[in-house]
C-alpha cells in the first residue's frame, strides 16, 4: 500500500499509569484491589457546557443513553475524593516530577505554570462527570528510523474507573483505578505508515519505563492512534494493549476509509483481531472548562534543572553488551527484571553468559519444574551460590540444586557437592563404559550423570567419555 500517495496521516496518544499514590488523594495507586468492595453507590451524569459555552457532542451522545452508573469501591484504595464528595487534595508532587522528567527526555518545553482543567466525560468512568487534566510540556520530539516525530503535548491527568459489568441501562464500575496519575503523550501527525506507528509507540514505551516511575503490567499503558487519509476526517482508534496488532488495525482502518465515500470524525474501539468498531463521535474543545478546586502550580527553572535524567533502557542494553560481554537478549532480560549485574563482575572465573543464565533462566526452571515460590530467592542467595562456584567449592551442575534447597528453606551442606577427584572419576567412567558396551555417548552420559550428579562437571564427564569410546 502506498501510504504517501494515499495522504496517510497518523499520530499516537499514549496513556501511562504512574506508580505511587493517586493524583489528588492519599489513596495508593492500586488498579486491582484484592479486597472485597465495602462501599456502594449510584449516580446519573449529565453533560455541561464547556469553556466555549457549548455542550460537547461526544458527551451529549453518551448522555442520550440515559444510563444509571453503579459504583463499588474498597476503603483501602478509594477516598471521598474519588467519590466526588470531597475537594481534591493538592496535586501529587511526585507524579508531577515524573511527568516533567518524561518531558525532558522527549526534548519538550516545560510550561511555567500548571493549570488543571476539567474534561467532560459522562460515560460513567469518572464519578464526577469530568476528568482533571493539565498541560505540562509542548513541542518535543523523538528520533526514529524514519525521521524525527514531533511531540505536540505532554499532560498529567487522572485515570478512569474500571468497567466490570455493562447492561443496556446500567453500568457498574470499580473505583480502585480511578484517580491514579497518568502521563499522556500526544505526537504530531508525521508518522509515515502502520509499522512506523508501532516503532514510535515502542520507543515512547521504552523511554517511559526508563524513568522507573511508571506502573508495569497489563493495562498499565494504553495507546490510541489517530488515522486519516486524503479526503477523510480523522478517526481515533482507541485502546491498543498489544503493539503487535497495531499495524494490522491501522491497515484495516485505511481500507475502511477508502471504501467510505463520506464520513465524520469519530472514535473506534481497536479489537484484538485487527478490526475496529464505532464507539462515539469525536470529542472536541467544548468539553474543557477550568478546574477551580486545584491551585496553579508554578514550575521554576531551578526545579527543572535539579531533575537528573535516567539512562535510557536501550542505552543501558548497549552498555551491558559492551561492559559485560553479554548478548542483547540477555542484557535486555536483566534490565527487564531490574537485575543489577555489576556486583556479579567480581566472579572472575565465571563466564558472564553463565551468570546471566543463572539469574534469568534458573528461577523460571525452579518455578516450572519444582512448583516453588522463587520470590524467596534474593540477590544475596545468587551471589552466595555463584561465589561457591567461583571458588571451586561446588561444580557448575550443583548451582540449580542448591538454589532449590534455599527456596525450600534447607541449610546448605557443601560436602554433598564436593567434586570427585579426576582420577577417581576416570576410573568410575571406565567401569560405566565397560558395563554398557555398544551404548551411545548419550546413554553413557546419562548413566554417568546419575552417579555423579552435583559432584562432577558435565563438560568434564563428556570430554573423558569421548576419549574412552
Amino acid at each position: 500500500m502506498n501510504y504517501e500517495k494515499l495522504g496517510f496521516k497518523a499520530g499516537i496518544e499514549i496513556h501511562q499509569q504512574l506508580a505511587g499514590r493517586k493524583l489528588f488523594s492519599n489513596a495508593p495507586a492500586l488498579v486491582n484491589d484484592e479486597n472485597e468492595p465495602d462501599i456502594f453507590f449510584e449516580r446519573k451524569l449529565r453533560a455541561v457546557a464547556g469553556e466555549t459555552g457549548k455542550v460537547d457532542k461526544a458527551a451529549a451522545y453518551e448522555m442520550k443513553k440515559d444510563r444509571i452508573f453503579r459504583y463499588e469501591a474498597c476503603s483501602s484504595s478509594s477516598t471521598l475524593v474519588e467519590f466526588d464528595e470531597e475537594p481534591p487534595a493538592p496535586v501529587n508532587e511526585d507524579a508531577l516530577e515524573a511527568v516533567i522528567e518524561v518531558a525532558l527526555l522527549l526534548n519538550a518545553n516545560v510550561v511555567n505554570e500548571v493549570h488543571f482543567m476539567r474534561k467532560t466525560i459522562v460515560d460513567g468512568s469518572n464519578v464526577s462527570g469530568f476528568q482533571r487534566t493539565a498541560l505540562i510540556a509542548v513541542d518535543g520530539y523523538v528520533e526514529t528510523s524514519k525521521g524525527r516525530v514531533g511531540i505536540d503535548s505532554i499532560c498529567l491527568e487522572e485515570e478512569s474507573a474500571k468497567k466490570i459489568e455493562e447492561k443496556p441501562h446500567v453500568v457498574t464500575y470499580r473505583l480502585d483505578r480511578l484517580g491514579v496519575a497518568l502521563v499522556e503523550i500526544a505526537t504530531d501527525a508525521s508518522i509515515k505508515d502502520p509499522e512506523h506507528a508501532k516503532e514510535v509507540s515502542s520507543i515512547l514505551g521504552m523511554m517511559l519505563r526508563s524513568t522507573g516511575k511508571v506502573r508495569r503490567g497489563i493495562g498499565s499503558i494504553r495507546q490510541d492512534v489517530n488515522v486519516s487519509i486524503k479526503g477523510h476526517p480523522r478517526v481515533e482508534l482507541k485502546g491498543f494493549q498489544d503493539l503487535r496488532s497495531m499495524p494490522k488495525t491501522i491497515d484495516h482502518e485505511v481500507q475502511r476509509q477508502q471504501k467510505e465515500k463520506k464520513g465524520e470524525s469519530h472514535v473506534r474501539k481497536a479489537n484484538a483481531d485487527g478490526t475496529s468498531t464505532f464507539m462515539r463521535p469525536m470529542p472536541g474543545a467544548a468539553r474543557m472548562y477550568p478546574e477551580t478546586d486545584v491551585p496553579v502550580v508554578v514550575i521554576t527553572r531551578e526545579r527543572i534543572n535539579a531533575i537528573k535524567l535516567p539512562e535510557l533502557i536501550d542505552e543501558k542494553v548497549l552498555r551491558y553488551e559492551k561492559e559485560y560481554n553479554l548478548s542483547a537478549d540477555a542484557a535486555r532480560m536483566l534490565i527487564k527484571h531490574e537485575i543489577d549485574f555489576t556486583p556479579y563482575t567480581k566472579f572472575k572465573r565465571l563466564e558472564s553468559k553463565f551468570i546471566a543464565e543463572v539469574l534469568i533462566s534458573y528461577p523460571k526452571q525452579i518455578q516450572k519444574r519444582y512448583k516453588l515460590d522463587v520470590s524467596k530467592l534474593k540477590d544475596k542467595d545468587f551471589q552466595e551460590v555463584l561465589g561457591y562456584l567461583n571458588d571451586k567449592k561446588i561444580p557448575k551442575g550443583a548451582v540449580l540444586e542448591i538454589l532449590v534447597e534455599i527456596v525450600k528453606g534447607k541449610k546448605i551442606d557443601l560436602s554433598k557437592y564436593k567434586q570427585v577427584d579426576t582420577k577417581i572419576l576416570e576410573e568410575e567412567l571406565k567401569k560405566i563404559v565397560a558395563a554398557n558396551k555398544g551404548a551411545s555417548i548419550g546413554a553413557l552420559m546419562g548413566e554417568a550423570m546419575k552417579k555423579f550428579h552435583g559432584k562432577a562437571d558435565g563438560k568434564m564427564i563428556m570430554m573423558l567419555l569421548k576419549k574412552m569410546i
